[in-house]
């Protein structure tokens, strides 16, 4: 089909927390959403969690959880 690409993603997702680093894609969720994937790059890393900015807010910034999929909290990434 026309304007389909090779169906590629067009992220390259780090899905290993224990390597995660300011600058990567990680793919999160978010509760009340399911499952449904977002796409964000990781601004900050702590001991417990992560700073995110989702590519299509990329000013505004969430906490997340450290894990191969973070979550971000309902009131965060909806508020």
């Amino acid at each position: 089909m026309m304007g389909m690409g090779d169906g590629s993603c067009p992220y390259a997702f780090n899905f290993d927390p224990e390597t995660f680093k300011v600058g990567d894609t990680v793919s999160y969720r978010v509760p009340s959403l399911g499952e449904f994937p977002f796409a964000a790059e990781i601004k900050a890393v702590y001991v417990d969690y992560i700073e995110i900015s989702d590519y299509g807010e990329p000013n505004k910034v969430m906490r997340a959880t450290r894990e191969s999929r973070p979550t971000v909290s309902d009131a965060d990434a909806l508020g």
